[in-house]
């Protein structure tokens, strides 16, 4: 049985600190993944950026509520519904997804989770557990599932290698140079190509 695991942000929809930072003034709040391979430093950073602004889960929820997955992104899903089994692997939070989620037609995520005050403040993060993405593609490798595995960022590194095959998609130039020998693919369609070629 044949599985495609994909990354979320970046990939299927914008990413959602960006779409903030823009919504905010917040610059500090436009690094992500892409920039930062250690996520624990990275989320520290705009934990801490969230106290300083008084900035609490709903005003986050304010600014995901207006955004929509990128250009192409459910009729890429819908075709890989209808050759596979779909998993999102991300690193996005469950107080985050399910406004995209439903515009992508609920596929299957797993994700992490915000701890969150009485308040509305975002107090700390809790990992569905530790190098998730490269356990659950190894999980589902050992239910003798074949997995293919997308996504952009350095967080996305670890299950594109552990995957049976894979590719980055719309990787950032450094990216790209350092990690050479992963294809890198920029539109849906080459995107698909590989998957097909996978599933074939």
């Amino acid at each position: 049985m044949n599985l495609v695991c994909l990354d979320l942000e970046g990939v299927l929809v914008p990413e959602i600190w960006i779409a903030v930072s823009s919504a905010t003034g917040i610059a500090e709040l436009r690094r992500t993944t892409r920039d930062e391979p250690d996520y624990d430093k990275l989320m520290r950073f705009r934990l801490d950026l969230l106290a300083k602004h008084k900035l609490k889960l709903g005003d986050i929820q304010r600014v995901i509520s207006g955004m929509a997955p990128l250009e192409g992104a459910c009729e890429f899903t819908r075709a890989v519904k209808e050759r596979s089994q779909l998993i999102i692997l991300s690193d996005t939070f469950e107080q985050f997804a399910k406004p995209l989620m439903k515009q992508l037609d609920w596929p299957t995520l797993l994700c992490n989770t915000l701890e969150i005050a009485d308040d509305g403040t975002v107090s700390g993060y809790r990992l569905r557990q530790q190098n998730g993405k490269k356990e659950a593609v190894r999980a589902f490798k050992s239910l003798n599932m074949r997995v293919f595995a997308a996504g952009d960022s350095f967080n996305d590194l670890a299950m594109i290698r552990e995957a049976d095959a894979g590719c980055l998609f719309r990787a950032p130039e450094p990216i790209r140079k350092d990690y050479a020998y992963i294809p890198c693919v920029d539109a849906f369609n080459d995107l698909l190509v590989q998957i097909n070629n996978f599933l074939s």
